[in-house]
Order: C-alpha cells, then sequence, then structure tokens
C-alpha cells in the first residue's frame, strides 16, 4: 500500500451551528485533495452528505457537487452554509419576532422575561444566562448571569422566586407538550410516543419557548430570506434548549439521549441573538439547485433529498462523477432523534415523515453502522467507474469506527490504497478506488499477518504507539489480504472476528509490550521489543509465534521529527506553520504522522515565533551551538581535573577515569536526541551523564512522558543541563560529595513548560 501523507487543513475559527453534532472537519483538507484527482468544473459526489463544511469547500474550489442528503435538518444546514441570506435580513428577522404583540406586551420582551433574576450582588433585575438543574429535579438550583449595573457574575444559588416562576411555567406544560407532539406525529401516528420520548428530554420552559415562536411563525409577514433567516436561528435554540448540555461541560459532542447528572438550560432568547454570528458567513455565496437541475461548469451544489440507493442509474451516463469524497458517518442517536424532532417543529409533519425511521431506532452498534456503510458503499460502487477515487474523512476515529468503515467498504468492492492517522483526536484519511465489477474470494485472515504488520509498524515508528495505532496497521494487513470479512458472514461476526484477531496477535506474543495501568487491549500504549519484558521474562516463547523482525529499530519518530523540522528551520527562516506541516507530512506519510503536539514541542524548544513565522533562535544556529558544544566539552574536562580524575574522549562520550577505572561517562547533546544518546552509550546506565541544554529540557521531557519505553531507560541514567555545569564551574569549593548532589538535584521534571500530550 502507498501511505500517502496526512493533509494538513485549518481549524475553523467559528465551527458554526449545531458544531457538537457535526464533522469536526478542519478547512481547506478537501480543497487541497481534489485538483490531484479531478479538474476543476468535473462532478464530485458525495454519498453521506454528513458535513455541510466540506461540500461547500469542494463547490467553492471550482467543483460541481452532486450530494445526497435525506435528514431535513442536514440539508437546511447545507443550504444555509451555500447561501446564506444577509445580516440585515438575520437582524431583521429576529427584530419582526420580537415586535409582534402579545397582549399589551412585546413578544420578545415576555420570550425575555422568561429567564429574569435578581442580581444577588445589587438586586436589580436582569436575564440569568442559564439556569443549572439536576436530572429529576422540578426546579433549578442554580443561576448563571452576569449583571449590567454592578458586574457581579458567575454561577449563584437560585432565589424563591426562580423556583416560583420555574414551577408555574410547568404547570401549563402539558399543553405546549401536546402542540410540539402535533408537528411531529398525529394522534393517532403509531410513531407518536417515539416523538413524546425524545421531547422529553426539553423541560418546561424552554419547550415553551420554542412553541410560543412556532406557533407564530405562519403569522409573521416575512420573506422569504427573512424567513429562512428565522428557522436559522429558532434551530439553534431548538439545539440549545435540550438537557444534553452537561455541567460541568465534559460531554461536548452527545451521541446518546442520556440527560446528565447536571445540566445547563440556556436563557434561548441570547441563543437567538448569538445565532446571527454562528449563521453569517463572509465567503462568496454558491449556486445551489435541486436534483435533477443542472450546475454551471464553475460550480455549485446539486442536492438529491433522499437516499443513494434512490438515485436512477442514468446518473452514470448523465452525471460522469470523477471522484467520490465525503465524511462518514458516525452513529448518533442524539442527533438524529432530535433531527426529526426539529424538522417537525420548523416544516411541519410532511417533513418529517421521510425520516421517521431515525425517531424509532434507540440504539446504534457497530454492525448496524457497517451494514448501513456497506449498503451505501455498493450502491456508490454502481454509480462509479473503475478506479474512481473515493477521498474519505472518519471523524473522532476508534478502532470499532475504523474497522466498521474498511470492513464495509472492502466487501462493497472498494480497493484501500491509503490511509493517514494523525492522532485519535484527528479525522483519518482514507483513499479509496472503485475496484474491479467481479466479486473477489475472501481469504481467511491469518494471525501471523497482522503480527507481522503491527511489527513492522511498531519498528518504523522506533517508540510506542496508540491502540489506535497499532490496530490500523492490523486491518491494512487484513484489507490486502482481502479478509475482513467472509463469504455469508454478517458483519456483526465479521467485526467481532476481526477485534479478536488483533488482540489476541497482541496479547499472546510477549514481545509486545504494553503499557497501560488497565487490563484492556485498547488502553494506554503498545511497544515492540525483540526481548521479552521482565513482566514475561519466565514466560517461555510460544512455539506457535512465528518469528519476526528483531529488535531493529531506526530512530524514534519524535527523534526524525526534531531532526526534520531543524532542518527544515536552517534552511528556511521565518516559515509559518503550515510551510512546515506541508514540508514534514510527506516524510512521515500514513500511520507515521507526526501530531501537532509534537511539531509544537520542538518549535518551542528551537525557534521564537514574530508574528505568524517561527524562527531559529539565535542560540540555536548551528555556529552557536558548535561554540556552547566546546565550551561544554572544556567544562566537563576541567570539573573531571578539580575532582582527581583523568579525562579522555571515546568515541562521542567523554570518560572520567580513575587508576584506569571508569567512573562517569558524558554525552553531549545540542539536541533532545535521548534515543541516539542511549544507543550511542555502551557504558552503565547509572555511570552516564546525558547533558542537555536547558532550553531541551521541556522537549525532553515531553518525549519521555509520550515515550515510556524512553522514561524507563532515562530513569537508570542522568540527565543535566549546560548551565548546570557552567555553575559547578564557579563553585568555589567542589568535591565528589557535592557533584553528586548538584546533578541529582537538577531532574528533567523540574522544566516548567506546558507539556502537549498529543
Amino acid at each position: 500500500m502507498d501511505f500517502q501523507p496526512y493533509i494538513p487543513g485549518m481549524i475553523p475559527a467559528q465551527p458554526g451551528p449545531l458544531a457538537r453534532f457535526t464533522p469536526p472537519l478542519e478547512d481547506g483538507v478537501i480543497a487541497a485533495w481534489l485538483p490531484a484527482h479531478a479538474s476543476a468544473g468535473s462532478w464530485v459526489l458525495d454519498p453521506f452528505g454528513f458535513s455541510s463544511r466540506l461540500v461547500v469547500e469542494a463547490a467553492r474550489a471550482g467543483y460541481r457537487v452532486l450530494v445526497t442528503v435525506n435528514n431535513p435538518v442536514t440539508r437546511f444546514l447545507l443550504e444555509m452554509s451555500a447561501d446564506p441570506p444577509s445580516e440585515t435580513d438575520f437582524k431583521a428577522a429576529l427584530a419582526d419576532l420580537a415586535a409582534v404583540k402579545k397582549g399589551e406586551e412585546r413578544f420578545g420582551a415576555h420570550l425575555q422575561s422568561l429567564y429574569s433574576t435578581a442580581c444577588e450582588k445589587c438586586g436589580t433585575e436582569i436575564y440569568a444566562d442559564s439556569f443549572l438543574w439536576r436530572k429529576g429535579a422540578d426546579a433549578p438550583f442554580a443561576r448563571v448571569y452576569t449583571c449590567p449595573h454592578c458586574e457581579d457574575s458567575g454561577e449563584r444559588v437560585v432565589t424563591p422566586e426562580d423556583i416560583e416562576k420555574a414551577k408555574q411555567i410547568a404547570a401549563t406544560d402539558g399543553l405546549h407538550r401536546s402542540r410540539a407532539f402535533e408537528r411531529v406525529a398525529a394522534l393517532e401516528d403509531s410513531d407518536r410516543v417515539y416523538a413524546e420520548e425524545a421531547i422529553e428530554h426539553y423541560l418546561p420552559r424552554p419547550l415553551y419557548f420554542l412553541t410560543s415562536i412556532i406557533n407564530r411563525l405562519d403569522s409573521l409577514n416575512l420573506t422569504p430570506e427573512r424567513r429562512r433567516a428565522l428557522n436559522a436561528l429558532i434551530l439553534v435554540a431548538c439545539d440549545a434548549g435540550n438537557t444534553l448540555w452537561d455541567h460541568p461541560s465534559a460531554r461536548r459532542r452527545p451521541k446518546q439521549l442520556n440527560v446528565p447528572g447536571e445540566f445547563r438550560e440556556h436563557n434561548l432568547w441570547l441563543q437567538l441573538e448569538r445565532g446571527l454570528s454562528q449563521w453569517t458567513e463572509t465567503a462568496s455565496s454558491v449556486v445551489v439547485e435541486a436534483w435533477p437541475q443542472r450546475l454551471p461548469e464553475s460550480g455549485g451544489i446539486c442536492i438529491y433529498e433522499g437516499r443513494l440507493k434512490d438515485l436512477a442509474e442514468e446518473v452514470k451516463k448523465a452525471i460522469p462523477i470523477k471522484a467520490v469524497i465525503g465524511s462518514l458517518p458516525r452513529p448518533n442517536q442524539a442527533f438524529w432523534t432530535l433531527s426529526a424532532l426539529w424538522a417537525g417543529w420548523l416544516w411541519g409533519r410532511e417533513a418529517v415523515e421521510p425520516y421517521k425511521p431515525a425517531l424509532r431506532r434507540r440504539r446504534y452498534d457497530w454492525a448496524w453502522n457497517a451494514t448501513a456503510s456497506n449498503a451505501a458503499f455498493t450502491h456508490l460502487f454502481g454509480l462509479c467507474h473503475l478506479g474512481t477515487p473515493f477521498f474519505g474523512l472518519l471523524t473522532e476515529p476508534e478502532p470499532s469506527f475504523l474497522t466498521s468503515a474498511l470492513t464495509a467498504a472492502s466487501a462493497a468492492g472498494f480497493d484501500l490504497q491509503s490511509i493517514a492517522l494523525r492522532t485519535q483526536h484527528d479525522p483519518i484519511q482514507l483513499l479509496w478506488t472503485c475496484g474491479e465489477r467481479l466479486k473477489r474470494q475472501p481469504n481467511e485472515a491469518e494471525i501471523e499477518d497482522v503480527r507481522e504488520a503491527i511489527c513492522a509498524h511498531l519498528l518504523e515508528r522506533g517508540e510506542p504507539a496508540s491502540y489506535l495505532h497499532v490496530h490500523a496497521a492490523g486491518l491494512v494487513a487484513l484489507v490486502k489480504a482481502h479478509a475482513l470479512k467472509q463469504k455469508d458472514q454478517e458483519f456483526d461476526e465479521a467485526l467481532r472476528s476481526t477485534h479478536a484477531l488483533i488482540q489476541t496477535a497482541l496479547e499472546e506474543d510477549p514481545r509486545f509490550v504494553h503499557y497501560s495501568s488497565g487490563e484492556s487491549v485498547d488502553t494506554g500504549l503498545w511497544g515492540w521489543s525483540a526481548v521479552y519484558p521482565e513482566s514475561a521474562s519466565t514466560t517461555p516463547p510460544n512455539p506457535s509465534v512465528a518469528p519476526l523482525p528483531q529488535n531493529d529499530t531506526k530512530e524514534s519518530l519524535s527523534d526524525r521529527v526534531e531532526i526534520e523540522i531543524v532542518t527544515f528551520l536552517q534552511k528556511h527562516p521565518n516559515s509559518i506553520y503550515r510551510e512546515i506541516e506541508e514540508d514534514l507530512y510527506p516524510r512521515f506519510p500514513g500511520l507515521l504522522t507526526p501530531s501537532m503536539g509534537m511539531i509544537y514541542a520542538v518549535l518551542s524548544s528551537y525557534a521564537q515565533k514574530e508574528k505568524s513565522e517561527w524562527r531559529l533562535r539565535a542560540e540555536d544556529l548551528a555556529s552557536a551551538r558548535r561554540d556552547e558544544l566546546t565550551r561544554i566539552t572544556s567544562s566537563i574536562q576541567v570539573i573531571g581535573k578539580r575532582l582527581g580524575y583523568s579525562t579522555r574522549k571515546q568515541d562521542k562520550n567523554y570518560l572520567w577515569e580513575q587508576n584506569g577505572r571508569l567512573e562517569r561517562t558524558f554525552y553531549i547533546l545540542a539536541s533532545a536526541l535521548l534515543g541516539r544518546a542511549l544507543a550511542e552509550t555502551p557504558y552503565p546506565p547509572e555511570q552516564t551523564i546525558i547533558v542537555i541544554p536547558g532550553g531541551r529540557a521541556a522537549l525532553a521531557a515531553y518525549k519521555a512522558q509520550r515515550d515510556p519505553s524512553l522514561a524507563a531507560r532515562l530513569k537508570k541514567v542522568q540527565v543535566v543541563k549546560y548551565r548546570l555545569l557552567r555553575t559547578l564551574i564557579d563553585l568555589p569549593v567542589l568535591t565528589r560529595e557535592t557533584f553528586e548532589e548538584q546533578i541529582a538535584g537538577d531532574p528533567l521534571e523540574k522544566s516548567k513548560s506546558q507539556l502537549m500530550m498529543f
């Protein structure tokens, strides 16, 4: 497999509406990938329609994008992202809503009054930002506010008036809840019970707020653009009004409709106002048409509202699909169920009808995901020509999600060409091509293929890896062998067999070392050692385990990344971060992609940032470091003589000896290449001192913290900084005892720099 480099993007400054449910993608990735696989003006297909950001980016890059969407909310997000109303329309729509009369009161003032509370400090009536609830309670226990009069702010205990107001609203809840049901399912509808269950995730006050607005929609005399704008703001309030906002905010991306133990009830009028900034786009609009309308060659979006299988076969003849892109859907019962509610509230029962299965289903496991994904891949296979590339993004990755995606695609006839993985916090980038029409004969999965692939990855990496990385390496081996799913095998069984095979490959070979405080195979890190770890030193080799490559590891990934970044900065001073990434990732493709944390750890150690550009510090220029190495070498020799030792150089080590017996050995680094220093020091660890610049301490600590095998080896040696040796030179009285005390008091962990672990 030809592993491709990871394509870096930019984290969006504004993630947009419903961001906790939409795929967390970086901007610029699709626009960077497409030109190498399809010319501008070509037709591109997104078979999932899961990410409006991805589709709009492709259209703005000059491509005609055909996208299938069966979720009415996702479709609305796509249309609004591609062609949003003006900021003026948003403001006017909200002003029109606020100006409607409710009796003698303006509607906006009435809705805001629902969140009124008294400032604890000055007693003035103000509006709370939110109220805090405990699960099952009939009133909030706290409120969060910022008083504009006395500037008192924070979390405060609720007043009796706050509790009474919440109970008064709850007293009329039945009527408003009934209206909310009617917008989604009729009284005699068998799916009404599912709508009722879903609406239970709205407290009385936000439900009253939302139904009051929705009931006013038809009576508002709004232009089509202002109606779209108001619907967009209401959608933000619909999301903000449910009970899935835990307090404190730990579960930022909910997948299930589970009420947290403590949760936040937002002020929905404030959410309407804040929705303005979420929806307002600065980029130019793109053409949006409904299928079967055609698009100009300059690019645009053609939306097919339905499922991929319903696209006519003539699409393949009428629209030559040059490439496929898409963010692979991750099961999300919370978003899919709430989408059915929101669609009914905003557009009526007719909008919900095609999407009602989302209301009924309560559990989505990975076998269901693989089955559904395989159906989509199979229909996609029928629409694509041989060799059509498919660039897929798998967000919030985990081993089960990746196994599901690769199994579904392989079983449908797609050939995996590349996989690029950075960390478990970043999207995995997958490249498939549409394979031959003839069905391939699957092969039996061989544990030795998996074990050898994982071993090869760890040797290439030169350091332990996360379980996601080693799992991916094992999956790639099974993809190559066409052994992820057997003929007539159910996806549930196929997924379980794959996971069991990879787990067995790791656990039954003592040369794989598990660095974890837990017993689960998917926790911690996995490393490789041709020498059995101490915990397994008494365990005889398993005769059924075939011999694998010995401990012929390269320098660690983090050491190689350090070398490449410094070399790049020496040749290209004043470089921005993106330029560094674009040079680095092709050198470490596929599963070796270095994390942003690793890159920043190196940059923070060697360089300084001025505005947006990175430049090597003056003391880290090659000439300055050579002079410093000379001075440190001299210091070691001077200190050794003062302590009564003879000094000499042996290869790359400086030795202190007495009567021909080795007392201390020094390895001097200008870098943080600790692995290299340990490999090139053949002397007893307890006599070894590695000397590094003080500016490398944070980087060295970062490496030790992310690599437990390196940390274990470093515990046997001493690492000291240049400045300690300079200090020792100036001590008027220096004995062997004080020398030992001084070097023991200068641990690596004293670095005050913040360590970036990912």
